[in-house]
């Protein structure tokens, strides 16, 4: 379990950066230390625990990298075409025969080198006499062969500990012969929606109740990390009751998630139930949506106040929950991937903050244009399911003009 100190979060600031959020997380949470061995068919999104040597070569022997003929590029006439004689072949799988001097053997992708052959010839160049293998001058040596190790040398750091491992890591350790690898244990994270107005979909609506929508959105992003999320219901405006809530949910949980709750209203109880029952830090972001946030500390566990409108409570989940979600799972930091696009819409803010507008992403003539989405507002779900992508508006962009150029987080790549 997560165990920080009540102060580890102490911050000053009346409003906190994007990137000093980001700072006081990576310099002041320690990764937890549990691991475990993981099977690699189960370890997609994982985080390796320890660097991963190889073991042996990556290949682990010479072999031809194409369908061909091979040879030693020492036979060659320098300038003048060469004909060599074809004695022997050898495929995938099979060991190679010596190659005799001054001849040529069929070989193909993936088969051992035979000794005595360097380089190959790919049949698609290849030119055939009869028995013959017709070579012109300016071949280069070692062309289309893949020595031991080309990929990674026995004993190279393959993956460095803290990779979140997707396909290609996965493959790159079934390919050293690896079937399991040693991981971070997934954090276990607990999530709660805050209000008297919210009841759980799939049964009735009191006067005056909503559908909850914030905890079910926070489980989705969170499916996309390396944690075991636990639903922990609706909390209700009470101040005693969300209190004994989080010191419960904190003893079997590294990091608990709340949406709702935070802000000064006199039924916000989440901010002041974190201050009773440890420390709180009352982090307003700099951020639009989403100023209003609450972190701290319960039982060593860390707490974590999203907004309560959904959209606010997505860009503080991008900005707070996932990189300390990262950050105690030991994975290496991951900036959130951002493209250039041109905006084709006018648009104000005030200095000082970060904004995040949704856009739909149209490409035209090559060009990929950012067209803001029609209405505003933090609370619209719609927002989100109409467009593709948060436009960011960094703290010193006043005024977006139709043509200027913006940066766009995808939501395809961010959820």
């Amino acid at each position: 379990m997560a165990q920080l100190s009540d102060d580890c979060f102490a911050f000053g600031g009346q409003l906190m950066s994007v990137e000093d959020a980001a700072a006081m997380i990576a310099a002041r949470v320690t990764p937890l230390a549990d691991r475990e061995a993981v099977a690699l068919h189960a370890a997609r999104g994982r985080v390796l625990a320890a660097p991963l040597i190889a073991p042996g070569p990556l290949p682990p022997f010479f072999n031809s990298a194409v369908d061909g003929y091979a040879f030693s590029h020492a036979a060659l006439s320098p300038g003048a075409e060469t004909r060599l004689p074809l004695g022997g072949r050898v495929a995938a799988g099979q060991a190679a025969a010596a190659l005799s001097p001054n001849t040529a053997m069929r070989i193909f992708t993936g088969a051992p080198m035979p000794e005595g052959a360097d380089t190959v010839m790919m049949q698609e160049d290849a030119q055939l006499d009869g028995d013959e293998l017709i070579l012109p001058p300016g071949l280069k040596c070692g062309a289309n062969c893949r020595p031991a190790g080309e990929d990674v040398p026995r004993g190279a750091i393959a993956l460095p500990a803290g990779t979140r491992l997707g396909p290609a890591e996965i493959g790159l350790a079934a390919a050293l012969g690896l079937d399991a690898l040693g991981c971070t244990r997934p954090l276990r994270v607990g999530v709660f929606s805050t209000g008297d107005e919210l009841a759980a979909p799939g049964g009735p609506l009191a006067p005056a109740q909503t559908y909850d929508s914030n905890r079910f959105t926070l489980l989705a992003l969170l499916a996309g990390l390396p944690v075991r999320a636990t639903d922990l219901g609706i909390l209700p405006d009470d101040a005693a009751r969300t209190r004994a809530a989080l010191v419960d949910a904190a003893r079997g949980h590294d990091l608990l998630l709340t949406s709702g709750g935070v802000s000064t209203g006199e039924e916000d109880h989440v901010r002041a139930a974190i201050e009773a029952a440890g420390r709180l830090v009352f982090w307003r972001l700099a951020v639009k949506p989403g100023r209003p946030a609450a972190m701290g500390v319960v039982q060593g566990v860390p707490v974590l106040g999203l907004p309560g409108n959904p959209v606010a409570a997505v860009v503080c989940f991008l900005h707070l929950a996932r990189p300390l979600i990262l950050r105690l799972a030991g994975a290496a930091p991951e900036i959130l991937p951002r493209f250039p696009a041109i905006a084709a819409f006018t648009h104000r803010k005030k200095p000082g903050r970060r904004e995040y507008l949704r856009a739909r992403l149209v490409r035209a003539g090559g060009v990929l244009r950012a067209e803001k989405f029609n209405r505003e507002g933090a609370g619209l779900l719609t927002s989100l399911t109409e467009t593709e992508a948060f436009v960011e508006l960094l703290e010193d962009q006043v005024e977006i003009a139709p043509g200027t150029s913006v940066q766009v987080l995808p939501f395809s790549a961010i959820f």
